[in-house]
């Protein structure tokens, strides 16, 4: 059924306004997407010209959304009864075009059915508050209120790749639920994970101008979706680079950025060593190591990092990779032979460097294998920097002062994983780390879909992602004010 679909958006697969357009282009206005693994094309979307996105956000901005509570609550829960009964296709969709193992894109899924029940329970909230008037000396018999409306102008949303169709729903399930207009800009990397989410909303009866696609080459259109004179605010997540210049570009608009993370996960001397290897290994490697709140580097107290080391070496051997279509494997490629590249050069540099390879450093096109470094240093710039694929480097570390002065020795700020048992070790861990998550004896990307995600320094700026945080941010506070007795 998904090749069926692939096959149906060749050259026709942009949403603009709800419309399918794009058959009658020649070839230069097309993007091919490829499977990482099998080098394969799978199939390719239209190139958006700068006319057809003004276009867009003009009739966008004309539209005026009047769906009520019941009606977006019904539409978000169809939406997720077609997302969940298709769990199947989305996930073989996923993995042809990202190359995640079908373990991975399965759990993705299944998220974003959640994600879409999460918008739809939030949408039968009442989203107001009350406040007497009468609290001081000289107040008065009155009472304000508050409610939340629409942005006034239309919401740009650019996602990345490595969530191909989760990231998309953070963004476009709070505009429906807010009662916006969005058009949404995924990576040209992964286009058809966002078509085919757009088209459960379609089809569960989402109005055609309150979400359009756009698919189309950054370079030509960017600047366009960042500064059009309809756009309200921008939300984006993605690569630091690419957020500064958003910020730079966007003028007096609002912003949310989520951006990269370099998360650790720090072992404690009375840590469970066999817990905190698992969760270790699990954090490094899912998703192919390509998550913002992946571990990206193991911080191990210096008396317990042998037997660490020896527990996290074995469950990186067992971790098996290859071909994402295998429903047997723990994970598959990463996004391109690039980036499996880089990350092969900044093993080798650190190798050069002082650092030990215990396991991986091994590539064959996009496929890069789980990798282990032992005697890592802080300022190596496999560990400075994020590296947002499946390599994980081990730092050592004396005691608490010096695992939160490595921890926080980097750019980012996004999340954090502990793991000890003394509550005094933890209070100083929530109070100190800046990061935007500090999760105890589990991974760093622990979260519902509904709670708030983000973080500090290079890692975000704005209001956090999380169904509730999107929600407040997508919306304009009104109060009024009455007589009151």
């Amino acid at each position: 059924m998904i090749e069926q679909f692939i096959l149906d958006n060749q050259l026709n697969a942009m949403r603009l306004i709800g419309r399918k357009v794009g058959a009658d282009r020649p070839s230069d206005r097309a993007i091919s997407v490829h499977n990482p693994y099998t080098e394969k094309q799978i199939g390719t979307v239209p190139k958006a010209t700068i006319d057809e996105v003004r276009e867009t956000y003009a009739t966008m901005h004309a539209y005026r959304p009047k769906l009520t509570r019941f009606e977006r609550a019904a539409i978000l829960n169809r939406a997720a009864d077609i997302a969940k009964r298709r769990q199947d296709d989305v996930a073989k969709l996923i993995s042809a075009e990202a190359g995640l193992c079908m373990k991975d894109a399965i759990y993705e899924a299944g998220r974003v059915s959640d994600v879409f029940l999460f918008g739809a329970n939030e949408v039968l909230k009442d989203d107001g508050q009350i406040f007497s008037c009468d609290l001081t000396h000289h107040g008065k018999k009155r009472r304000v209120f508050t409610q939340r409306s629409p942005l006034l102008g239309v919401i740009t949303a650019i996602t990345p790749f490595n969530h191909p169709m989760n990231q998309v729903a953070h963004k476009v399930v709070p505009s429906v639920a807010t009662n916006n207009r969005m058009v949404l800009k995924p990576s040209e990397k992964v286009p058809f994970s966002a078509i085919l989410l757009a088209d459960f909303l379609h089809e569960a009866g989402l109005p055609p101008e309150m979400l359009s696609v756009i698919t189309g080459d950054p370079r030509e259109i960017a600047d366009e979706l960042l500064t059009n004179e309809h756009v309200d605010l921008i939300t984006f997540t993605g690569g630091v680079s690419i957020g500064k210049y958003i910020a730079s570009k966007a003028g007096y608009r609002r912003m949310v950025l989520e951006l990269g993370g370099n998360d650790p996960i720090i072992v404690m001397e009375d840590a469970d060593i066999n817990e905190a290897s698992t969760l270790a290994v699990q954090g490094s490697y899912k998703n192919s190591g390509q998550r913002c709140t992946a571990i990206k580097r193991m911080l191990v107290h210096e008396s317990v990092a042998n037997e660490f080391v020896e527990q996290v070496l074995e469950k990186t051997r067992a971790w098996s990779y290859g071909d994402p279509s295998d429903p047997t494997l723990d994970m598959g490629t990463v996004i391109d032979e690039h980036a499996a590249q880089l990350f092969e050069t900044r093993v080798n540099e650190a190798i050069s460097q002082g650092a030990k390879l215990l396991a991986g450093n091994v590539r064959r096109g996009a496929l890069y294998s789980p990798t282990l470094l032992d005697r890592v240093q802080p300022e190596m710039t496999v560990a400075m920097q994020e590296t947002f694929g499946p390599v994980s480097p081990i730092i050592r570390f004396k005691n608490i002062d010096d695992a939160i002065r490595i921890s926080n020795g980097t750019a980012y700020g996004l999340s954090s994983a502990v793991c000890t048992n003394r509550l005094d070790y933890i209070t100083r861990f929530v109070s100190e780390l800046e990061v935007g998550t500090v999760n105890v004896r589990e991974v760093p990307g622990y979260r519902l879909e509904l709670t708030p995600f983000g973080g500090i320094k290079d890692s975000g700026l704005g209001y956090k992602e999380g169904v509730q945080e999107a929600i407040k941010s997508f919306t304009n506070i009104k109060t009024y004010s009455l007589p009151w007795v």
